[in-house]
């Protein structure tokens, strides 16, 4: 299997679209789960044939990996998909079909023995870890769907809304960690439907979501979302996930987003706040104008409101008019031993990590969250279109 990793490396892009189109052939259902932008520009058909190259990579690595945190991160998406432990068979038989036709000859009985290997242990670990978090929410696996009621719709910043939503049967909704996201699947007025998902923060009233959502030109989804529903339309929503969340140790925190990430920012705020946290945090958001930022004066209200935290914004229309192309963490103290999370674009996400890198901060301190296919693996080689 070590030996075939470059071959199959080198042919990804190939062995992926036609796997999507052996897969989409036989089950059409299926069509609806993926990203049909990510779908568009190719994104999704590297990632998924990706993951599983990258996932052989780590088993080989020379240097230890945690391949379990990595499994979390895939584990909590399809979770919040409903991924079932079914999918994962269908996926085989129609991804190491794609790899034959793609490489012929070079599958040998035992090529294919290995890869099959490869793929049984990683479908494993996510069957493992998705069946659990399907028992801490409470729901039967795959079965995630719940219709939630819009109490409000706020158009927040130039490109932006926020949704405020509740339970159907005036119920709370479930608790949720710093961090954590919620799928949302709408029909397109096109017929079919379309899964995103977006950071969850704390609503006006207890048991209240909310969800700020960015609307991308040409999207399917985030268009629909900030100009289409209105208080008192319905959503379906799966419940609360994601393995990175914001700790409850005492280090200082480094809270960096960019544009609509600043959500994970005002969950992990909100959240110290309600537990009187003394905590050192640091906020550096970064975003292209005043009139552009979501979430602009509530990111003031709970810097302030917080004993030892800074806030630190980056306007970067200045900086182009200026051309000083300064990074945002430029005159920004750094913590000892901070951890940090950040959340954005990915191009601003991996110039982030690297600046951080270069001044000395240690990589395992460093966390991202990104919803793009296949960004799991890390910052280095993941596509950038999300909506």
């Amino acid at each position: 299997m070590e030996a075939t990793l470059p071959v199959v490396g080198a042919h990804i892009g190939t062995i992926s679209q036609v796997f999507y189109e052996r897969l989409f052939n036989a089950v059409p259902s299926l069509i609806d789960t993926f990203n049909q932008t990510n779908q568009a520009n190719g994104d999704q058909q590297r990632a998924l044939a990706g993951s599983v190259a990258s996932f052989a990579s780590l088993l080989v690595a020379d240097t230890p990996v945690d391949i379990d945190a990595v499994m979390a991160r895939i584990a909590a998406k399809h979770a919040s998909l409903g991924v079932r432990a079914a999918h994962y068979e269908i996926v085989r038989t129609h991804l190491f079909a794609s790899i034959v036709e793609v490489l012929g000859e070079a599958v040998t009985p035992e090529v294919a023995s290995a890869w099959h290997e490869v793929y049984t242990l990683m479908a494993n670990s996510l069957v493992e870890q998705e069946t659990a978090l399907y028992r801490q929410a409470g729901v039967e696996p795959g079965e995630v769907w719940r219709s939630t009621i819009v109490t409000e719709h706020e158009y927040d910043g130039a490109h932006a809304a926020t949704l405020y939503l509740c339970a159907e049967d005036g119920s709370r909704l479930p608790g949720f960690l710093p961090g954590q996201y919620i799928s949302v699947r709408m029909p397109l007025p096109g017929g079919g439907e379309q899964i995103r998902q977006y950071t969850v923060f704390p609503g006006r009233v207890p048991g209240e979501w909310a969800i700020t959502v960015k609307r991308i030109p040409g999207g399917f989804l985030s268009p629909l979302l900030c100009d289409s529903v209105r208080p008192g339309h319905r959503l379906l929503v799966s419940p609360p996930f994601g393995s990175l969340v914001v700790d409850d140790g005492d280090e200082p925190l480094l809270l960096v987003s960019a544009g609509v990430g600043v959500t994970m920012t005002i969950a992990a705020l909100r959240h110290l706040l309600d537990r009187g946290s003394t905590r050192s945090v640091d906020v550096v958001h970064v975003d292209r104008t005043p009139y552009e930022q979501p979430h602009r004066t509530e990111l003031s209200t709970l810097v302030k409101a917080l004993p030892d935290a800074r806030s630190h914004v980056r306007y970067t229309e200045y900086d182009e008019i200026r051309g000083d192309g300064r990074s945002p963490l430029t005159d920004v103290p750094l913590p000892e031993h901070a951890q940090t999370y950040v959340c954005g674009p990915i191009p601003f996400m991996r110039s982030i990590r690297a600046d951080l890198v270069a001044s000395g901060v240690a990589p395992e301190t460093i966390h991202y969250e990104a919803f793009a296919p296949g960004s799991w693996f890390g910052l280095e080689d993941v596509p950038t279109t999300v909506d």
